[in-house]
């Protein structure tokens, strides 16, 4: 199986159209027609990971947060990211990064971080916007299921944990076919009266070139009258933050030693007591800040993340424990969850987790 090949696999299960734009997300480095003789799963692609994929055997590593992400105009080893660059080059070595797809996914970064909580009723803090679209096409009766089946199988009608979702609605069309034309049925110059279905389907915008293919394809006409059009609709299950419920209310400091214990850390920086049980929790994987008025505004009592300004700690207007646990640490779960996800698609070929630790902070106590 080549580089492409199984990336195309793995943007079947978190499709980088889920990322943010800021973000490079991808291929960074490699050749994709290359034939993978082992996958690597790490948190950072540093010098150190790219030496253990040479160990190792693995021509592929899959990393969480991108080694290049802005502003590199040469590669000459002058420092840590060009050093571990080069050396996957140098060693024939691709590097592929996922990041904020992962963030955004349902089932991503900050699903770990619930399910290591014991969250119930987890719920997209801040759902992505303006990426749902609807189709409406005209199909002749007879072809009603078949063109269905096409756009399902292009991935429309997708909603949540549904899919095949749609809704057909049946009417007279008519038509007149005129110079040039090649009706599928009718004369030229006669208008025909139709009996047609009206279906509609949602989808996400990154399927749309793919979608409307599948429907062309199926579609018996020769001019296929449809209809696309951009939603206002929030996706309820992409985005990026999750909240949910504990199973019984807790202290705040039996909450704090709680998250102490199922993160293995040392310290928890947090703001003010407010002398509140703790019930429902928000999570955001990494620098999480943008996350705090949202998660405020879900009424949570307490908010997880990681890289908490000083002034940060004000957005909780006494109403809600902000809690810093880190970058890394709030993220720690992600190398095992992409481990697992790869493990049950490939088997072909090895698949490791990284031993190498590239956690930068450390703690003197």
């Amino acid at each position: 199986m080549t580089i492409s090949e199984v990336i195309s696999e793995i943007e079947q299960r978190i499709p980088l159209q889920q990322a943010e734009d800021f973000d490079n997300v991808g291929l960074l480095c490699g050749i994709p027609s290359r034939n993978v003789s082992g996958i690597l799963v790490c948190h950072d692609a540093l010098e150190n990971v790219v030496d253990e994929a040479i160990q190792k055997n693995c021509n592929l590593i899959v990393c969480f947060h991108p080694i290049i992400f802005s502003g590199m105009k040469s590669l000459t080893g002058k420092n840590y990211v060009e050093r571990a660059v080069l050396k996957a080059i140098e060693n024939k070595i691709a590097i592929y990064a996922i990041h904020t797809a992962f963030d955004n996914d349902f089932f991503g970064v900050n699903r770990g971080i619930c399910n290591a909580l014991g969250l119930k009723d987890q719920q997209i803090l801040q759902p992505k916007k303006n990426n749902l679209k609807q189709l409406t096409v005209f199909v002749p009766k007879d072809y009603s299921e078949q063109v269905k089946e096409s756009l399902f199988a292009a991935g429309a009608g997708n909603i949540g944990f549904y899919d095949e979702c749609s809704f057909t609605l049946n009417g007279n069309g008519t038509f007149r076919p005129i110079e040039g034309s090649k009706p599928f049925s009718g004369e030229q110059n006669v208008r025909e009266n139709a009996d047609e279905d009206m279906i509609s389907v949602i989808f996400e915008a990154y399927k749309q070139g793919r979608i409307i293919a599948a429907m062309k394809s199926a579609h018996p006409y020769e001019e296929v009258a449809y209809q696309i059009y951009s939603l206002d609709n929030e996706n309820q299950y992409s985005g990026l933050g999750m909240y949910g419920e504990l199973e019984e209310a807790m202290e705040e400091k039996d909450f704090l030693r709680m998250v102490k214990e199922k993160f293995n850390l040392e310290v928890i920086k947090h703001s003010s007591f407010n002398d509140k049980k703790i019930k429902r929790v928000g999570v955001l994987g990494g620098s999480g800040a943008s996350g705090i008025k949202a998660a405020l505004s879900k009424k949570c009592d307490a908010y997880l993340t990681g890289d908490i300004k000083y002034h940060d700690y004000f957005l909780g207007e006494s109403k809600m424990l902000i809690c810093d646990i880190g970058h890394y640490e709030s993220e720690q779960f992600v190398t095992q969850q992409l481990f697992e996800i790869l493990s049950q698609k490939f088997s072909t070929f090895a698949i490791s987790k990284s031993i190498e630790k590239t956690n930068p902070v450390n703690y003197f106590i």
